[in-house]
């Protein structure tokens, strides 16, 4: 009896079904994928902190989702399998940037696509959505929303609000907070040619205890 007749199920005959350099070059090519996307996440970031785990994780699902791929395309039995065992893996992991959601996506469609063989598709394509990204999300808009956290007297209301109305080109009153020892004014404003004098000028104000301005992107201030 030999090695081979020890595996019947046909083990042996598995390892020939790809070629070494099909794997080496669609392994490169996830590879040099990934990185390129890592480089489209890192550029394009505009959360709180930048994690450096996660763009290492985008290579790796390139590279993990081109090995399964290629598993299933050789051999149709062990991609049913593949299918069952994948059904029962739970991911509890929470995305706070809505746009990683994306790259993920991404990395795997790259994997996938790669894996397949469509390589103009997955370079054509991979090349268009990191442009796409690095236009929009990069985009800074002349018109950002800022918030003026006002601490004041009841009697400097109006001069506060006055001298919002005039250093600035858009005021919304979000929050009032009234107490004994004062208020608390929370004011989104849009800034002229983006000086930001007019919170000196709020300072100065009598009866203003401080005066604080946040960018605010809709997510969270910082």
């Amino acid at each position: 009896m030999t090695f081979q007749d020890i595996f019947k199920s046909g083990f042996l005959e598995n390892i020939a079904g790809i070629s070494l350099p099909d794997m080496a070059i669609a392994l490169l090519l996830a590879f040099l994928m990934g990185l390129f996307i890592f480089f489209i996440y890192k550029k394009s970031y505009s959360g709180i902190m930048y994690s450096a785990s996660f763009g290492a994780t985008l290579v790796a699902l390139s590279l993990i989702t081109t090995l399964l791929i290629m598993t299933v395309v050789s051999n149709v039995v062990l991609s049913l399998g593949m299918v069952g065992a994948l059904s029962i893996v739970r991911f509890r992991a929470a995305v706070k940037e809505p746009m990683d959601i994306a790259f993920l996506f991404w990395a795997i469609g790259a994997g996938i696509v790669l894996a397949a063989g469509l390589i103009p598709l997955g370079v054509i394509g991979s090349l268009l959505i990191g442009a796409v990204l690095l236009l929009f999300v990069n985009h800074k808009s002349n018109d950002q929303p800022y918030m003026a956290v006002i601490g004041l007297s009841a009697k400097a209301e109006d001069t506060v609000l006055e001298t919002l109305a005039k250093g600035t080109k858009k005021q919304v009153v979000k929050t009032k907070s009234v107490s004994p020892e004062g208020m608390e004014l929370t004011v989104e404003v849009r800034l002229q040619e983006n000086s930001t004098a007019f919170m000196n000028s709020l300072a100065a104000i009598p009866g203003v205890s401080r005066a604080t301005l946040v960018s605010y992107n809709g997510d969270y201030m910082g």
